[in-house]
């Protein structure tokens, strides 16, 4: 059976199958149940449940490695995850009450947006290293964790110097006109 308080977590995130099997097994019921909660007809529940589990393992994990036992038990932060993805899903796969599939493909087409120009501010306002973590959030979309490993500093340094940052950027620009 799947331990989630010790080493069955770290195992599952590094791959291994036999901690993945441990883990579906455990939490599959509870999964179903959240994803039914959510679901309307109940015809696609498989469908969403397949969908929960993906985004769990996708990206080597990426999603499961930001649970923080501190902040939740993993029972109501996988029923958070569950019932998050079948909403979505249900929302992609639905435009005003029309089936996804029943949609022609072009009238799904946005426009690729670039933005007009970049934010323009005086070049000592914010510290290199606040650039580059704003870089690395906006641009690249890393999350704090990657940024956190690529810059060899603390999770928690990258948050407080995005917070210091944003905090600079306003008292400059000033308030937002509605």
């Amino acid at each position: 059976m799947f331990d989630p308080s010790g080493g069955d977590l770290a195992a599952l995130i590094r791959g291994e199958k036999g901690a993945w099997n441990g883990f579906v097994r455990r939490y599959a019921g509870l999964i179903v149940a959240a994803v039914r909660g959510v679901t309307q007809d109940g015809g696609d529940v498989e469908d969403l449940v397949q969908e929960v589990f993906v985004r769990l393992c996708k990206d080597g994990y990426r999603l499961l490695k930001t649970y923080d036992p501190a902040r939740a038990g993993l029972t109501t932060w996988l029923t958070i995850v569950a019932r998050s993805t079948a909403r979505d899903a249900q929302r992609r796969r639905r435009i005003q009450g029309v089936p996804m599939d029943s949609v022609p493909e072009a009238a799904l087409a946005v426009a690729a947006v670039e933005p007009i120009e970049h934010l323009k501010y005086p070049a000592d306002l914010l510290s290199p290293r606040q650039r580059e973590i704003l870089t690395m959030l906006y641009d690249q979309e890393m999350d704090v964790a990657e940024i956190a490993a690529a810059l060899k500093i603390d999770a928690q340094t990258v948050r407080s110097m995005h917070h210091k940052a944003l905090q600079r950027l306003r008292a400059h620009f000033g308030p937002v006109q509605p």
